[in-house]
């Protein structure tokens, strides 16, 4: 039965006793048939009046609560509702229903406003992006991706990612470089995934930057830095060369000789040879750094490779923090010169600082599980913060190459991992952290 009839059967239901007593009483009473029927149908009417006009009053205020309802449904939040009061159930009903869709009006005015905001924002940063379902269907893209792929949204939305050249982005594992072209540029790509839901299901967001012009800059900086260095150290050995020559061609062009030629000819030469050697070092440590050969990965076990380098170091005293018992597979002799070059920077940092040998080196490790993380701390000056030591053929050492911790870094990199220098907050001097995977395998995993 219909909600509205059954207000007005309960109604009805409701004043039939009374409607029957007063019948029962005017029908067997004296009175005149024509006042009887009068006196039935002034009963009957309002009995009757009343359960409809009920009805009514009930489902007007239902179908005004139906369309607000409807409204908030369909996302229009203007609608409110009259007679709101505390003091009456259905008053609180509407003032409760009230303050849901003006709570959903606040809610939805943020929501628009944030994704505006998201939409500016997605629309002038310089990376393509690309939201993919789990069909590997093309679903979002923003203004970057639309040139970069030479269509507009509705030529792209909807289109399998093979057909757009982008099926590698699924693949694989990132960050990466990527090498693609596309109708908007042919470029070196630094390739980033996420993943996101719609409506339960798993999409991919894949972000595509254009390392192009990073890469260049970074070429013409190394480049400045190498022809700068490479001038630097070629004037400092030919400036003297120069010098020498020109004073030896002199005393020969004296006719006679001057007393103790023969003893100057041969220091000049002396000093010649010298520079040349320090020359030819100089590029054999370029050369070095240039040419790392590929890691041949064997196992190591960890406290041991630790405790033979540690060995090697007789300057200071080095102590051994042990750590759990971990093996790696990576190459034992790449290994072992970073970890030399580390131990060697931080001794000789400890006796600048303590030139009487009281200084100390520690070496400790660490494993997570997936990485190991080995360090090596000293008690010297610390880092300078306005240098990066890690620049090829920078030193502070009157002897140094400059290459040791340049060498040492694109070894931990060859094997996957990574190398820094930091200075230690709670005590002087600084401390080389080395973290590699356990699984390393070699191969160039930057």
């Amino acid at each position: 039965m219909r909600f509205e009839r059954q207000i007005v059967v309960w109604s009805l239901a409701g004043g039939l006793v009374a409607v029957l007593m007063a019948m029962g009483f005017v029908w067997t009473s004296d009175l005149s048939v024509q006042t009887r029927v009068t006196l039935t149908v002034l009963a009957m009417l309002p009995w009757v009046g009343f359960a409809f006009s009920l009805r009514e009053k009930i489902a007007f205020t239902m179908r005004t609560l139906s369309n607000l309802l409807g409204a908030v449904r369909e996302k229009d939040y203007s609608l409110r509702l009259r007679g709101a009061r505390r003091d009456d159930a259905m008053g609180e009903v509407i003032i409760e229903v009230n303050a849901l869709a003006r709570d959903l009006q606040n809610q939805r005015f943020s929501a628009l406003e944030a994704t505006a905001l998201l939409r500016k924002v997605l629309a002038e940063i310089d990376v393509a992006l690309f939201g993919f379902d789990r069909e590997g269907r093309l679903r979002f893209v923003n203004d970057s991706g639309q040139k970069l792929l030479g269509h507009g949204e509705q030529d792209l939305l909807g289109r399998p990612a093979e057909t757009l050249g982008l099926d590698t982005c699924l693949r694989g594992a990132t960050p990466r470089l990527e090498e693609m072209s596309f109708p908007g540029g042919g470029h070196r790509w630094e390739l980033r995934r996420a993943t996101y839901r719609v409506k339960g299901q798993s999409h991919h967001l894949v972000f595509l930057s254009d390392m192009t012009r990073t890469l260049h800059e970074e070429e013409r900086l190394a480049w400045r830095r190498l022809i700068q260095i490479l001038r630097h150290e070629i004037n400092n050995s030919l400036t003297p060369i120069q010098s020498v020559a020109q004073s030896l061609r002199t005393c020969l062009r004296q006719k006679p000789c001057s007393k103790g030629w023969e003893s100057d000819l041969g220091e000049g030469l002396e000093i010649i040879a010298e520079r040349a050697a320090v020359l030819g070092q100089f590029i054999a440590s370029y050369s070095k750094l240039t040419r790392l050969p590929e890691p041949t990965p064997a196992e190591v076990e960890v406290e041991a490779w630790i405790r033979h380098v540690a060995g090697l170091e007789t300057r200071v005293a080095v102590e051994i923090v042990p750590g759990p018992a971990v093996s790696i597979q990576a190459d034992r002799s790449q290994l072992d010169q970073l970890l030399i070059n580390l131990v060697s920077n931080a001794a000789e940092a400890s006796r600048e600082a303590w030139p009487d040998g009281d200084g100390c080196v520690a070496v400790g490790w660490k494993a997570d599980g997936s990485y190991l993380e080995v360090w090596i701390s000293d008690d010297g000056p610390g880092l300078d913060s306005a240098k990066d030591p890690f620049i090829p053929f920078f030193t502070t050492k009157p002897e140094g190459s400059g290459i040791g911790l340049a060498l040492s870094r694109q070894i931990a990199e060859a094997h996957g991992g990574d190398l820094a220098l930091v200075s230690q907050a709670d005590q002087p001097g600084c401390r080389a952290v080395l973290r590699l995977p356990v699984d390393s395998g070699g191969g160039d995993h930057r």
